[in-house]
């Protein structure tokens, strides 16, 4: 049975199909079979002409590229759903609810900030209210609240930046992985994607190449996919092809049927007595 559709591109795999376009054409002159190029259609010309006919060449590795969707988006599942359940986990840490490392986030924010205003105001007024005369007795009670707030300012920057620190480090620990599958695909994609890419080279690439070199009326300046790719060999499999015997070969020679002779064991005609 020979498959007659395929599921569009993805579009991350569009470049894919170009890159096996490009390579084809770049290694055009190792086939003998698209030895032609140059002499009517050049590169150029047969690049447009099979992207404009990308659907139709990539039936012929329809198979292959399943396959290789099915695979791939099998390996990333496990991905997004642990990516999902970090993210959770992540939200529900940091949510500020009251308990937890969500309020101490918020106190390790708001420290610095609150003790360092703080700070800043009772130095201030404190050596405001040194240079008057007489001198309150209350202005060193604030230069000394302000230089408290200072140091308290100083501490409370100081655990949140470790605070900070491990947290990053924590993140990277856990992100390293991650990082690591993407760079490089599992070996069981890889192979379907060389498989795929394999069946859409020779199944579709330069069957398509070879016969828009050989078809005269071929028009690379046309947006449509070319009328010729219907001429493109099949690959697969296909039902036998079943014909009736020609009529003449049988003519005026129709079987013929008798009837077979009947006839009693026991009565005969008047020349046959029983005996």
């Amino acid at each position: 049975m020979h498959m007659n559709s395929a599921p569009h591109l993805l579009a991350e795999d569009r470049a894919e199909f170009e890159r096996v376009l490009d390579d084809a054409l770049r290694n055009a002159h190792e086939r003998p079979e698209l030895a032609a190029i140059g002499q009517r259609l050049n590169a150029t010309q047969l690049r447009t002409m099979a992207l404009n006919a990308t659907a139709l060449i990539s039936t012929a590795a329809s198979a292959e590229y399943e396959h290789y969707r099915k695979i791939r988006e099998e390996t990333r599942a496990p991905v997004v759903t642990a990516g999902g359940q970090n993210s959770a986990s992540d939200a529900a840490w940091s949510a500020p609810d009251g308990n937890g490392a969500g309020f101490a986030a918020v106190i390790a924010v708001l420290a610095p900030v609150l003790a360092g205003t703080a700070a800043v105001i009772f130095l201030l007024v404190g050596y405001i209210l040194k240079m008057l005369e007489p001198t309150p007795s209350f202005a060193t009670t604030l230069v000394s609240a302000g230089w408290f707030f200072g140091a308290l300012t100083a501490a409370a920057i100081l655990v949140a930046a470790v605070g900070l620190l491990l947290t990053a480090l924590r993140n990277g620990a856990t992100q390293v992985p991650a990082e690591e599958t993407t760079g490089e695909l599992p070996d069981e994609v890889a192979r379907a994607k060389d498989a795929w890419r394999h069946a859409l080279l020779e199944r579709g690439i330069l069957p398509f190449l070879q016969v828009s070199l050989a078809d005269p009326s071929a028009d690379p300046t046309s947006t449509a996919p070319p009328r010729h790719v219907s001429r493109i060999p099949k690959v697969g499999y296909s039902g036998p092809e079943y014909s009736s015997p020609s009529e003449g070969s049988t003519s005026g020679q129709r079987p013929t049927f008798t009837s077979p002779d009947f006839t009693s064991p026991d009565f005969g005609g008047p020349e046959h007595p029983p005996e």
